[in-house]
């Protein structure tokens, strides 16, 4: 099972406390955590990723392990603690301003 951290405000939405648990076959990429999250829980779509092109939203970011994956290929394979569910994905909004 995938561990995924979602921010407070999507928690509410998909009435959720604490860490969504997914199960994921084959290579843990991003999308398919994703994917899978979209399946679990429909009304996050498009709320983490655009409808149309399905890329992650500006001011949302991926982290895990004390790395920041927000910018790696959609495709390529988490961490291998986060792949076993000894560590969480982390889902977090971003801030911008001054």
């Amino acid at each position: 099972m995938i561990r995924l951290a979602l921010p407070a405000h999507l928690q509410t939405l998909a009435h959720v406390d604490g860490e969504v648990e997914l199960d994921i076959q084959g290579t843990v990429t991003q999308r398919a955590v994703l994917d899978a999250l979209e399946v679990s829980y429909p009304v996050l779509r498009g709320t983490i990723r655009d409808h149309v092109t399905r890329q992650r939203r500006s001011f949302v970011r991926f982290f895990a392990c004390g790395q920041d994956l927000s910018h790696d290929l959609p495709d390529a394979p988490l961490p291998d603690a986060v792949a076993t569910g000894t560590e969480p994905l982390l889902v977090v909004g971003a801030m911008a301003g001054g």
